[in-house]
Parts: C-alpha cells; sequence; structure tokens
C-alpha cells in the first residue's frame, strides 16, 4: 500500500497516511489535531487559490510551486520533473502545482507573466523564482538551498 507523509500544522510531525485512507478524518498521532487541510509530501499537491494560504504560506517545510498552463508544451515537460521532485523530497518538502489559467488570483499576485515559473517558498515567504523549462538538477538544486 503506498502511504504519503502529512505534515501536522500544529505541531509539525510528519504522519505516515495511506492514500487510500486520505479522504477520512486522519489525525497527528502526536498531538492528535486533525490533519485535514495538512501539507501532503510526496505527491504534487494541486493548489487553488483558496488553499495558496494554508498549504504554501502555513507549511513548516519548505515549499515549491509550479505555476503552469494545461496548454502548454513546456509545462507538459515539466510536470513528470515535478512529479519525481515530490516523491524523492517526500518529508522534507512540499511539492505543489497552481494552474494559472484556472486560479489567476495568487498568479498575477506573484506577477508571474510566463510558464512554467516555479517558486520556492521557506517559512511562508518567497525565497527564489525559476522561469522557464530547466533540468531536474536545477530545479533540485536551488530546492535544497531551501532545506
Amino acid at each position: 500500500m503506498q502511504n504519503t507523509i502529512v505534515v501536522c500544522s500544529g505541531c509539525g510531525a510528519k504522519n505516515r497516511v495511506p492514500v487510500a485512507k486520505q479522504q477520512l478524518k486522519a489525525k497527528c498521532g502526536r498531538c492528535g489535531e486533525s490533519l485535514e487541510g495538512a501539507p501532503v509530501t510526496g505527491v504534487v499537491v494541486a493548489l487553488t487559490d483558496d488553499t495558496f494560504t494554508q498549504i504554501v504560506e502555513k507549511s513548516p517545510l519548505p515549499v515549491l510551486v509550479d505555476f503552469y498552463s494545461p496548454t502548454c508544451g513546456p509545462c507538459q515537460m515539466v510536470a513528470p520533473v515535478i512529479e519525481n521532485i515530490a516523491a524523492a523530497y517526500a518529508g522534507k518538502a512540499v511539492v505543489c502545482k497552481l494552474n494559472t489559467a484556472a486560479h489567476n488570483m495568487i498568479a498575477s499576485r506573484f506577477q508571474i507573466r510566463g510558464v512554467p515559473t516555479i517558486l520556492y517558498f521557506k517559512d511562508g515567504k518567497m525565497v527564489d523564482q525559476l522561469v522557464g523549462a530547466a533540468p531536474q538538477a536545477d530545479i533540485e538544486a536551488r530546492l535544497n538551498n531551501c532545506l
């Protein structure tokens, strides 16, 4: 059974939750707080304008956000790389994606002019940016600077 790591927003503990049970109301194993809305690591988290603040700005872990468009060729080339990074950094970072065509409030807030654009966040603040399709090593190197 495949598990994901969910980070408790209350105490920062990493909780292993089976993918099949993520829809259930899981609780933190350390403090008992609900894990609903907590950042999931190991998989790419799809963001919306409404969930951005809760997942990115309140995350105890560094966060990588891939701003993309489903009709963008370079974005489609970067997508498998982002998935690989999410799996490799499970428990160390949260990896997210935001569809700029469907959720443009956050994209305009960060002045995203072209896609793919990757923003890196640490302690809720943007610390780095990468514009355009880049190799996995370059994306990971910038993420490592946030760890």
